[in-house]
This record gives C-alpha cells, structure tokens and sequence, in this order.
C-alpha cells in the first residue's frame, strides 16, 4: 500500500522498503460483541448508534455534485501525471479544491454556471521554481479535467498557495483520525453524521449504512421520483432495525406514480432491508473490496465490486 501511494524513496518523506510496520490486533470490547454478534446475518445489531446519509443528484452522469466529481478528478490526475512520468518533479502528497458558482433553473434545482476557483497543492521536488509548478498543474491537470465551458476569465487559480511544499506526506503531517469524511462522500453537499467511513467493518453502520442511504438516494433519483435528494437514516447501537428514516428531495419531488415527498419513506422501508446485516449480505460487504475506497471516494464510482452504485428499479 506505500509503494502503490508513491512513497519510495526516503526524500518523500518515507520509504516502502525501509518503513516500520507494526500489526497488533486486539479483541473487540465484549461489551459491544454481545450486542451486535448473530447467529444469522439478518439480526446483526448495529455495530454503534449513528446517523448516515445519503445523496444524489442530476448534475452528472454518476449523480453526483459536479463540484465534487472535479475535485476528485483533479486529485485522481494528479496521481497520473505523477505515476506516468509527465510530470516528473510531483511527489505522492496532494489536495483539491474547487469553488463552482450556481444558479436555480426554473425547477428551483441548483445547477452549475462557472468555476470561480480551483486551489492544487502538490508536493513537489526541492529544484522546481513555482512559477514551472503553476503552468505545469494548469497545462497538464486542470485542462484535461475541467471542462473549457466553465472556465472564463474571472476564474481564479491558486497552484501551491502556500509557496514550498516540498516536505509533504505522513512525514509532514500524520493523524490518528479517519479520512476525511467530506472528501469521502459529496464534497459539502450533503449532511454528514461525522463518523469516517474508513476503518471500519460493515457491522459498522457508519459504513454500511451510509453506503444503504447512497444507494436508495441513487435509486430515487435515477427512477424519476425527484432531481436532488437526501436520505438520513439513524441506528442505535445493538438494534437491527434503524431508529428512523427520512427522504429530502429539496422541493424537486415529481410525484412520479402519485407519490408525494412524505410518500417516498414508505416505499424506501418496503424496497430496501435497512438492518445492517441485510445491507451486507445484499450489497456483499464481506468482499475484499474495500482498498479502493482509500482514495477518491466511496460514491460515484462505477466500479463493479460497489454494489450501492447500482440502481434498484424501484
């Protein structure tokens, strides 16, 4: 995993063939095993009270906000022109961000006009001067990722603000925390509960869950029920079934099949099992599958193994 990420020579701030890695594995609390341990799948409780949510809108292809499919999408070339040699001073460490100004069409539904900003940090080699650093991430990321339509002259450019970055990856800053949960899900769009999905097995309805309220917001809106929508769905730790569920669509509800907004949570509870041990075994959570969450998001991605990316006609 710290060769894949880049990290291959001491002056990046660590070395894959030098490293230190300590294993120790510790049994979870009995405490919470009693509570969440079943002898059949379906009546696993959930693994620590949470509120997750989901999201989903038409501004992509992936139903995902467009502001946060660049961003992700800068990040992912970042790594490209890094791995393939096109840019040979950037080093593995990184960040986005990306500020797209929006307008409401006649439906009320936001929809994206212009980018305002656009803000890269890559770690770089000690000889590049910034003034290389900024044409090369202009010419070689931001162009081939951002489409010319949103970009004018008003739009604003910052490549390494803060001037040197030359020190960068868990050499330069390390923590202990999950990743960062706004980067893993919709970009700021929707509500977080503020647990990480990282770390964690899918008894955890922090990741379970949260992948359960993706997929039913997905579904919502790829069957025509409403444009933008938001699932926030609560458990409580050792219980199966969750505490409530609740569907936001923003004012954008078609009424598709007679169903109003306050409808749409009776269809979810007859369509989708929300017990945590039914979202693993429908969405097979037991796979080693879980790796290529560890960079650029868990949603809007079409990978095969990700199952809550696939619609339910419903």
């Amino acid at each position: 995993a710290v060769r894949d990420a880049g990290y291959d020579d001491p002056a990046k701030g660590l070395d894959y063939k030098t490293c230190n890695v300590i294993v120790a594995l510790e049994e979870q609390s009995p405490d919470i095993a009693q509570s969440v341990d079943a002898t059949k799948v379906e009546d696993i409780g959930a693994g620590d009270s949470c509120i997750v949510f989901g999201y989903a809108c038409e501004e992509t292809s992936e139903l995902m906000p467009l502001s946060h499919v660049l961003a992700t999408k800068l990040s992912a070339r970042l790594a490209e022109v890094r791995k393939d040699g096109t840019l040979d001073w950037i080093r593995p460490d990184g960040k986005t961000q990306i500020t797209l100004e929006y307008g409401n069409n006649e439906s009320g539904v936001p929809v994206p006009k212009r980018v305002h900003s656009i803000v890269i940090s890559a770690q770089h080699s000690e000889e590049v001067s910034n003034d290389k650093i900024s044409a090369d991430l202009m010419e070689h990321v931001v162009k081939p990722v951002v489409p010319e339509k949103y970009l004018d002259e008003k739009t604003l450019y910052h490549m390494n603000p803060s001037g040197r970055f030359v020190i960068g990856g868990p050499h330069s800053d390390a923590g202990l925390t999950g990743r960062k949960p706004t980067v893993d899900t919709y970009g700021g769009w929707a509500s977080h509960g503020g647990g990480a999905l990282s770390g964690k097995d899918a008894t955890k309805a922090d990741r379970s869950g949260s992948y359960a309220a993706r997929w039913i917001a997905k579904s919502l809106v790829a069957n025509g029920y409403c444009s933008r929508c938001q699932v926030q769905i609560s458990y409580a730790i050792g219980l199966s079934h969750p505490m409530s569920v609740h569907v936001d669509t923003f004012g954008t509800c078609t009424n598709k099949n007679g169903m109003a907004e306050r409808d749409l949570v009776r269809m979810v509870e007859t369509k989708f099992d929300l017990r945590p041990g039914c979202i693993v075994k429908e969405l097979d959570l037991r796979r080693p599958i879980m790796r290529k969450t560890a960079a650029y998001g868990h949603f809007g991605r079409e990978e095969e193994e990700f199952k809550w990316e696939k619609v339910k006609e419903i």
